[in-house]
Order: structure tokens, then sequence, then C-alpha cells
């Protein structure tokens, strides 16, 4: 089906964030009753190193300008695996079908261009959206993994955790920490769900682009002296949720089932509740390869919310890629400055 008419395809742009979060903000209400991201979350997407605003997204305006539709696909380095999304205000109906043309003939384009021959595609649906669940399921997507949203109150201050023998806890302020924790995420969750091998510098570049990166929020944890595990926190449910957000919790494999994952997780409490938080987030896939759910709510974490990973192989030629429908006029008038361009690890 061919949109109408009517609306009026664009390539995003930096100074797009408030139009796309306002969209965001509608469907999530639609779907789970609160707005799930904040304008920050957009921009931080839009500036992603991996993410080409010229080639790898679409916005749809109506006749009244407003944004009705939001697409996009995205690279995860060089490897065969990405994400796509596709967001429809509700209630607009023919965008659907062509959105979802779009994002899966560049993501076909995108692995070529990287040397794959096919590209495996994940997108990320709330367990509450049966519709876009429908839709996937009707585009040849499998269910994949489930990430469970858990949460922890604070209510004063947490008691930090019983010290380990031998286990010192060292900051990200520094290269070398930063390097450490980088190279322990690289070999922790290289069988886990999604994962995609990448060097530091593109790992380190990613986070510098992102606004919720604090450094000070990163520890590694030595065991007599060698890295042995790293804790990843950030700032991106500060804005909405007033709340700690876990982004990486790894161990190596050679230190498992010595208490090190539920040191640093209370480490993370202790560290909120003393910045004032709310409580703590994180995200844990239910196919974890350790037991990483049963730790969580052991450690009186409840579950808030799940979004299943729905996944599709595709096979694409160079001969299926499909043009746009019609020309795509800039947001910003021609001859102008345009903002700086741009799925966790």
């Amino acid at each position: 089906m061919k949109p109408s008419g009517a609306h009026r395809f664009s390539r995003p742009r930096a100074a797009d964030a408030p139009a796309i979060h306002e969209l965001v903000a509608a469907c999530d209400l639609a779907v789970i009753g609160v707005p799930d991201a904040t304008p920050a979350d957009i921009a931080d997407e839009l500036a992603e190193p991996d993410f080409n605003l010229d080639t790898d997204g679409w916005l749809v305006h109506d006749a009244d300008g407003t944004l009705v539709g939001w697409a996009w696909a995205g690279a995860k380095g060089d490897s065969d695996m990405l994400d796509i999304e596709v967001l429809v205000r509700p209630g607009v109906e023919g965008l659907t079908d062509e959105l979802w043309r779009l994002v899966l003939d560049r993501a076909g384009e995108l692995a070529l261009e990287r040397g794959h021959d096919a590209a495996t595609v994940d997108i990320g649906i709330y367990r509450a959206d049966t519709v876009k669940q429908a839709l996937a399921k009707e585009r040849g997507f499998e269910p994949g993994t489930s990430f469970h949203r858990m949460r922890v109150d604070h209510e004063g201050p947490v008691e930090p955790p019983t010290p380990i023998p031998g286990l010192t806890l060292h900051s990200g302020e520094t290269d070398a920490v930063r390097r450490e924790a980088h190279q322990i995420y690289q070999e922790a969750f290289a069988d886990h769900f999604g994962f995609v091998k990448n060097d530091y510098d593109h790992w380190l570049e990613r986070r510098q682009a992102q606004s919720i990166t604090d450094w000070s929020q990163l520890a590694v944890a030595r065991i007599d002296g060698r890295p042995a595990a790293v804790l990843i926190g950030n700032n991106q449910f500060v804005p909405d949720e007033d709340c700690g957000y876990v982004a990486t919790l790894a161990v190596l494999p050679e230190h498992r089932g010595k208490g090190l994952g539920r040191f640093l997780l209370r480490h993370a409490f202790a560290a909120d509740a003393a910045r004032g938080r709310r409580g703590t987030l994180l995200h844990v896939d239910s196919n974890n390869t350790s037991p990483a759910l049963d730790l969580y709510l052991s450690a009186g974490m409840r579950p808030v919310l799940v979004i299943d990973v729905w996944r599709r192989l595709i096979r694409p030629t160079r001969a299926s890629w499909s043009a746009p429908p019609g020309p795509l006029r800039p947001v910003h008038p021609p001859g102008l400055s345009e903002p700086p361009g741009p799925s966790d690890g």
C-alpha cells in the first residue's frame, strides 16, 4: 500500500528530536499507558555513530505538518544483525505497510553493504502491544527472547554490600579502567542473545555520544588485582523515573558463582540511593546464559514491564532494493547547513 499524496516523507535531523519524542510518547500511551522515552533518549538515538541520518530513517508528516510516522533501520557495527522500528500515530491509516517495507529493504541493504548475504533483523515490541506483534508475525518475524524491566525502590540509604576478600573497585574515569570494562563485557556477553563483538574505539565512541553516560557510574571489580567483573550504570531513567539504571552487569566465566554479581548489584543500589534516586532499574534477558533473573528477584527487584524481541532472517538481493515513495524532501531549507547526523551494547 502506498501512502496517500497528503503524506510527506523526509529524513530525520537532530532538530526533529522533540517532534519524534511527541510521536513516540503518543504511541507508548496508547499501548502501556505512559510515555517510555524522554527527549534526550530520542536525541541520543539520532546521534548514534552507526545511524546514518541520510539513509537509515524516515519521518512522515501529514498535510497539516503533524508527524505521523517514524521508522528506521539500524546497523550493529559490521555485523549481520540489525534493529528496526516502525511507529505510526494511533488512528492514522495507510502508512504501516509502506514503512515496514522501507525498513526491511534498508536492513537488507545494510547487510549487503557489510558483506553479508543475509540479515538477522530484530524489533522490540511491548508484551502488551498485540497489534504490533501481529504485524511482525505477518512479515515473518518470530519471538526471539524477552527482556524484563526490573525495579527496586529505595526509601532512604541502602547498606553497601559486605566486602569480598581480595576485591577492589575501580571507577571508569580513566582510559585504562574503561578498556578493562570493555574487555570484560566482550568476554562475558559473547554467548548472549544479540551480542555483537566490537573494538574498544567503537564501543567508546558510542558511549561518548550518549548524553546519559556518566563514567563515574562504571566500576570494574578486580580480584587479587585481576579484572573479574564490571558494572556500568547511567542516567537513562533519571529524567522520567528519577531512578538509576544498570545498563551492564557482567562477570567473567571463571569468576562466576563467587557472589560478584550480587555484590555489584548491591553496590549499584547503595550508590543510587546515595545519589538520592528513588530506585534502580535494569533489563534482563529471560534467556540469559546465566540465571540473572533469579539473582535480581532474590535481591528484591520486581518486574515492571516486558519487551519481546521478534526476529526474522532475510536474504536480500541487490535487485530487491526499493526506492522510497517519491523524492525525499529535506526537513531544512536547501542551502542551509544541517545538524550533524548519527542500536546495548
